[in-house]
């Protein structure tokens, strides 16, 4: 009889395990081709702006798709239910594209022409410029789905795209090693100076700002969350 202590032992064939990675592999395709063609569309739209306006307001863009690991563990993490259906509903930023702007201006001008199109639905906007978090991170987040053609049908596949200045960039990007390097637990004194490094990230996006407005013009605006 087995010990009450000792987890049940699941086993599996090399066939179901193999027919499960496929599986997951034909999941994270219709991803893959979500994010593609968000990046499809935002290339258009920098090419229309460098050859019509002499302007990119695209410094860079970023994308990637969740690895299996890491879907399981927010899905642990969320309690969400173990299947792919579950997971669909529920995880929306498997699929993700990021846009760095040289002003904050530019991250609402480029969220609402993409978010315009006529085949973007706009499922959920988290407008962190205008509230940051208490951490002092900003950046306009927005859910959205695009159609991706299949030979089996039409998939409306959920992308989240994040939009933000060169600046708020920098912190996420440091923000996110010392979080790793220190496993989550950051000392005290350590995420005070991240806050003062977000603060002064956000003084030089505004004096930036400024500057740009007064030789192209109007202000930005924020989004209805």
């Amino acid at each position: 009889m087995p010990d009450d202590g000792l987890d049940e032992q699941l086993t599996f064939s090399t066939t179901q395990l193999r027919a499960m990675r496929d599986e997951m592999q034909r999941f994270l395709l219709e991803y893959r081709f979500g994010m593609q063609e968000v990046e499809t569309k935002v290339g258009i739209l920098r090419d229309e702006f460098a050859y019509m306006h002499d302007y990119n307001p695209i410094e860079h863009v970023s994308s990637r798709v969740k690895s299996p690991d890491s879907i399981v563990d927010k899905v642990v993490r969320k309690g969400v239910e173990p299947d792919f259906a579950s997971i669909r509903r529920e995880i929306t930023d498997i699929a993700g594209v990021r846009i760095t702007c040289s002003f904050t201006t530019d991250a609402y001008r480029l969220f609402d022409l993409l978010t315009r199109q006529d085949d973007v639905t706009v499922v959920a906007v988290k407008d962190y410029i205008a509230e940051p978090k208490a951490n002092g991170y900003k950046s306009l987040h927005a859910i959205i789905e695009v159609p991706v053609f299949l030979s089996s049908g039409r998939v409306a596949v959920p992308v989240e795209v994040q939009f933000r200045t060169i600046a708020m960039d920098f912190w996420a990007s440091l923000e996110h090693k010392i979080y790793y390097k220190y496993d989550r637990q950051v000392p005290a004194e350590l995420l005070t100076s991240l806050k003062d490094a977000a603060d002064t990230a956000a003084e030089l996006d505004e004096r930036m700002q400024r500057l740009h407005r007064e030789l192209h013009g109007p202000k930005g605006r924020t989004v209805a969350v």
